[in-house]
């Protein structure tokens, strides 16, 4: 079967809006109790946070410097942000700068930050220069095989963030970023670390 060029540039371009249409899912969601949620990224929804650690399987990445990063390397020892996002999605780009005050804020207290990028082959070399340009210095790892995202966001929903407590144990689950999100975030994190909020 043949496609013309016309069809096949049709057909990648439909793809293409449809990937940043689904940008935070149909409507971000977030919950620590049940149902999970369609996003937007205009809206948000916690949903059900897995209930015990039988759900992490170990995985090793690259950050965009090279560096091998394991889950295990802070599982037990560290409360775990993990954030799942792509260079083409606005709301993960305004979340990522409520990320790293999150990491300046709480990471001599037990904070560490994996910030997972979803971008494709074509636009992972932008990752690197997107990180280095604004200063991010909580580990930005390349999942290039998408095996993590699999695992942890099958609904590669963008920003996808889950907080994983020293007990190992996913606490918090949220899809999708609007502005005032980033307080629930931290009171998520805090109780994970056994702190108060300021």
């Amino acid at each position: 079967m043949k496609i013309g060029l016309f069809t096949m540039t049709s057909l990648l371009t439909a793809v293409s809006s449809l990937a940043l249409m689904s940008c935070g899912g149909a409507v971000p969601t977030s919950t620590t109790t049940a149902g999970t949620t369609a996003g937007s990224a205009d809206t948000t929804s916690d949903v059900e946070p897995s209930s015990s650690s039988g759900n992490l399987t170990d995985f090793v990445l690259k950050d965009v410097n090279g560096r091998s990063h394991a889950l295990t390397d802070y599982l037990g020892e560290k409360v775990i942000l993990i954030s799942f996002w792509a260079t083409w999605c606005e709301p993960c780009k305004k979340e990522m700068v409520q990320l790293q005050a999150l990491f300046d804020e709480h990471k001599d207290s037990g904070l560490m930050i994996l910030s997972i990028s979803m971008d494709e082959p074509e636009t992972q070399g932008d990752v690197r220069t997107y990180i280095k340009q604004r200063g991010y210095t909580f580990p930005v790892l390349l999942d290039t095989e998408t095996q993590v995202t699999n695992q942890l966001n099958p609904r590669r929903a963008a920003p996808f963030s889950l907080v994983i407590g020293k007990d190992e144990v996913i606490t918090w689950e949220h899809e999708g970023y609007v502005p005032g999100d980033e307080k629930e975030l931290e009171e998520a994190v805090l109780k994970a670390l056994g702190l108060t909020a300021p």
